[in-house]
């Protein structure tokens, strides 16, 4: 399974909040740890509101590599304001590497914008520890379902 270029950027699009302070980056947050707990998942979440660390977890079966993987997925969502997963499918698309420094950079999938209506974007949000397109659907899930509870 993948997902289309099209369908990245209808996410995008819709899931965006009403208000991201640090309440309801911890409501979130606590969110994917819960469905993570749920399925057994060995992930690592992080939530960035601007350059603050609003939410941190790792549960078990994560290591250190996992934050590194956090760090470098969140780069490209601020360096690019989209989706990791987007940014890497669209250079493959276009048949090409993406060539930012690895050491700094992921487009793997995993980090999203954490998006304001009306304003933008505020932070990220990022879970690490699955393949790719897991951790971003894990991620895109449970930002769906909080949208939802709204």
């Amino acid at each position: 399974m993948s997902l289309g270029i099209p369908e990245l950027e209808f996410q995008h699009r819709e899931l965006q909040l009403p208000a991201a302070g640090l309440a309801e980056t911890w409501r979130l947050g606590s969110l994917i740890v819960a469905t993570a707990l749920e399925r057994n998942l060995p992930v690592a979440v992080d939530i960035r509101h601007g350059e603050q660390l609003a939410f941190h977890a790792a549960l078990p079966g994560t290591s250190a590599d996992n934050d590194d993987w956090i760090r470098r997925k969140a780069a490209v969502v601020r360096r690019f304001g989209e989706a990791s997963y987007l940014v890497g499918e669209r250079h493959r698309a276009k048949g090409r590497t993406f060539d930012l420094d690895p050491a700094r950079y992921a487009a793997h999938g995993g980090s999203f914008p954490l998006l304001v209506r009306g304003t933008g974007m505020v932070g990220t949000v990022t879970v690490s520890g699955l393949p790719q397109l897991e951790d971003h659907l894990l991620v895109t899930e449970c930002l769906a379902r909080y949208l939802a509870e709204q």
